[in-house]
């Protein structure tokens, strides 16, 4: 048996592949598999080629792992069109080195001596682990793993190019968001916790160029960005799964996913396809899926994502406390806030000042994370709550 929590489960995992001839020779093919595996939408419920009696009894962030490294394999295969698993932990492990959103690397962690794939063992780990630090497991099975994607994409950069072109990951979170974004706002009737997250977008997405808001409308991002076939289908599935969350489509949400596929220059058989698929996805592992087990799961990430930011700011109080003392115009933009509403040059001076800080800060690093800046808004919004010593001072001096 695999145990994806021991030392050296890489290498049983590979042993136990199915002896598979079979290379995916098309990006569509590829994807089609992956996606049927549940990977894509965050859940995974099957490996395409490892037996089932070999998952038995994993948990949730067990099979996450491995599938992550599995999907990163059969890209491996079909971007080379060969079998090379050393080759494969090689460049998965050099990759993982280069991606370094906003300057932090994730995953610059001692990796232990020995054996290539030990190594690849920790990285995958720690970026599991992260992820479920972010947000909450409950949540984060619709969300934060769906992001998951992006890694497997970033990777098809690497491979292709021998290094992770600048700017990428930060294009495609951006593209990816902002697609999201604007699949909410399709909704005709939002309820209250649909307009929340809808804001949650629009404010917590790291990078600074996500959206604008014209008339209040938020414009859709550039799509030439999306090349290739696995961009463009991902980005479709993703506001596929946005529209999807009140579990109806109505007739405005589907054309909208039509139209999409349109400006993606994909078909629309390639889009009733991704429609009918997270519809029969849904309705056949509703159950197995926590996110659904919620009557209104979007308070329940808040409530969750609020106990975690919490627990963060009261272990590194000291260290922030520190910090922010040392940028006086932080410090006084955080003030302003406890009073008054702070203008949008103001909320963004605030972020990308946080975000320097959270550099710093080994536990805050998270927020720098793929999925990370879903939570930038609870941390501004607590800070001032949880280091009331250094605002009081700061109002004494006003």
């Amino acid at each position: 048996m695999i145990n994806p929590s021991a030392s050296g489960w890489i290498d049983k995992f590979f042993a136990k592949l199915k002896d598979n001839p079979h290379i995916n020779n098309s990006s569509r093919e590829f994807y089609l598999r992956v996606r049927e595996t549940g990977f894509v939408y965050g859940h995974v419920v099957s490996f395409n080629d490892l037996d089932d009696a070999e998952t038995k009894g994993w948990t949730s962030e067990e099979t996450t792992k491995a599938a992550l490294l599995n999907t990163l394999y059969a890209l491996y295969r079909l971007v080379n069109q060969k079998e090379n698993k050393t080759d494969f932990i090689n460049q998965a492990i050099a990759f993982y080195r280069e991606m370094t959103p906003e300057g932090f690397n994730p995953l610059k962690i001692v990796l232990p001596a020995g054996e290539p794939s030990h190594q690849l063992e920790a990285i995958l780990e720690q970026r599991i682990k992260t992820n479920d630090n972010i947000i909450s497991r409950n949540f984060s099975h619709i969300l934060t793993n769906a992001l998951l994607f992006m890694d497997v994409l970033a990777f098809r950069q690497y491979l292709l190019y021998h290094e992770l072109p600048e700017k990428y990951l930060r294009r495609l979170e951006e593209t990816v968001m902002g697609i999201v974004a604007i699949a909410l706002t399709e909704k005709t009737e939002k309820s209250y916790y649909d307009d929340l997250i809808l804001k949650l977008f629009e404010s917590s997405v790291r990078y600074t160029k996500l959206s604008k808001i014209n008339n209040g409308s938020i414009t859709m991002p550039e799509l030439d960005f999306a090349e290739s076939e696995l961009e463009k289908n991902y980005l479709l599935d993703m506001a596929g799964m946005a529209v999807w969350s009140d579990a109806v489509e109505e007739q405005t949400e589907i054309e909208f996913l039509y139209n999409l596929a349109g400006q993606l220059k994909l078909s629309r058989d390639i889009a009733k396809q991704s429609i009918e698929s997270f519809d029969l996805f849904i309705e056949e592992y509703k159950n197995e899926i926590p996110y659904f087990k919620y009557s209104n799961p979007i308070k329940h990430f808040y409530g969750h994502a609020a106990k975690t930011v919490s627990l963060l700011i009261t272990r590194n109080k000291k260290r922030l406390i520190k910090e922010i003392s040392n940028n006086g115009e932080l410090m006084l933009l955080l003030t302003h806030s406890t009073h008054r509403s702070l203008d949008e040059g103001e909320k963004k001076k605030v972020k990308k000042q946080l975000l320097e800080i959270c550099k710093t800060v080994p536990s805050l690093t998270i927020f720098l994370l793929p999925g990370g800046s879903l939570l930038l808004p609870v941390l501004i919004k607590f800070i001032p709550k949880m280091l009331p010593t250094v605002f009081n001072e700061n109002l004494d001096e006003e």
